[in-house]
């Protein structure tokens, strides 16, 4: 029970930089207007946004490792001694990576502790062949997970495997976008792209491999008057560009950084379909349920999608978007060609995204967030 005579505070932590982070930024805004202080912790990186211009406060710590091993080693001691110390009423951690800290620090300081589980952690395909850096993440969530009363994770069938395993079944929160009519596309000129062509947009700030970004550049050096807009950042853009300079596509293929939610969504308005192509090649990617997915939705564009569970249920129940049997450039090209040929379909997929939009947005889906943490902190 919670007794402070001020705003309760809460505490997140984080291991990425939270200038990007999406669903902590509106978990902040959602735990916000109930009349708490809320802290993000995080991490600063080299093209981190200044703090003037986040919505919250934050402490981002500078790492002299930036990833592996010695990252995680750093930036837990590191953050288990700041949560040790700051006056707070409640601890949120944000995926596996920060669990342990403030499971700690939550047992110490008797203090209630929500964790939110982005991903099917353990899944991801990163720790696919690294199986002793797999192992001890596994540890250490089997050691807590038992013992955890509030958690929440991004969709039900990653809710439905932690319940399999650990006897607790989390709520589940999905990723969706906020409410954009006020939000007004780019042209395609102002973007540079031939306002003739079909415009397909790739969005994430995860955009690595196994997620279809090879096979999309493939299909679109197969079609004519088709365009893309890669937003974001991840590991496979660099083999992305290079495959588009090669087959001669840097006039239909452009690559835009990270933006502010709202500048792309502006792009994402603009476009003509989304695309989300993550393949089934870890548990991870096949419970996925991207945030990109409800951006296209929320912008009402059609959807080319990869068939996974989760992805499929919500475009086939709204009648969003057109599913592809397999992630390939053959496959790819003749979703976009069905849209080329078929306008009239593209403006019925249209009015589906918009209705469904209405639904799937985060307003409705924050409900949730706020019963869970009204119930914690009265």
């Amino acid at each position: 029970m919670i007794k402070s005579p001020l705003k309760p505070r809460i505490v997140f932590s984080v291991t990425n930089c939270v200038c990007h982070d999406q669903r902590v930024q509106k978990m902040a805004e959602t735990i916000s207007a109930l009349g708490t202080d809320v802290l993000i912790v995080g991490r600063k990186t080299g093209k981190c946004c200044d703090d003037s211009v986040m919505a919250f406060k934050t402490v981002r710590f500078r790492m002299l490792f930036k990833k592996g091993f010695l990252f995680y080693k750093f930036f837990n001691i590191r953050l288990f001694f700041f949560l040790i110390f700051i006056k707070t009423d409640l601890l949120v951690a944000n995926d596996l990576d920060t669990l342990f800290p403030n499971y700690l620090v939550s047992k110490l300081r008797h203090k209630p502790l929500v964790y939110d589980s982005h991903e099917y952690f353990t899944g991801v395909p990163e720790l696919r062949y690294r199986h002793i850096v797999r192992s001890v993440w596994k540890e250490i969530e089997k050691m807590i997970f038992p013992h955890l009363k509030n958690v929440i994770t991004v969709s039900d069938s990653i809710a439905g495997k932690y319940e399999a395993e650990y006897g607790i079944r989390p709520v589940t929160v999905r990723n969706c976008a906020r409410r954009s009519d006020h939000i007004e596309p780019f042209t395609k000129e102002h973007i540079g792209v031939n306002p003739k062509h079909l415009l397909l947009i790739l969005q994430g700030t995860g955009i690595n491999l196994d997620r279809g970004g090879e096979e999309l550049i493939e299909a679109i050096a197969e079609t004519d008057n088709v365009s893309l807009l890669i937003i974001g950042s991840g590991d496979l853009i660099p083999v992305m560009k290079k495959k588009s300079e090669s087959m001669s596509l840097s006039d239909r293929v452009k690559f835009i950084g990270k933006v502010p939610w709202e500048e792309l969504m502006r792009y994402t308005k603009s476009a003509d379909a989304g695309v989300t192509l993550d393949k089934n090649t870890s548990i991870n990617y096949l419970f996925s349920l991207p945030n990109k997915l409800f951006d296209y939705i929320s912008a009402g564009i059609p959807v080319i999608a990869g068939d996974l569970p989760e992805v499929t249920g919500i475009i086939t129940r709204h009648k969003c978007g057109i599913i592809i049997p397999e992630i390939s450039p053959g496959e790819i090209k003749n979703a976009i060609i069905k849209l080329q040929e078929n306008r009239e379909q593209i403006r019925k997929i249209r009015d589906n995204a918009v209705k469904a939009s209405g639904i799937l947005n985060w307003e409705v889906e924050s409900v949730k967030v706020s019963e869970l943490y009204k119930n914690i902190l009265k």
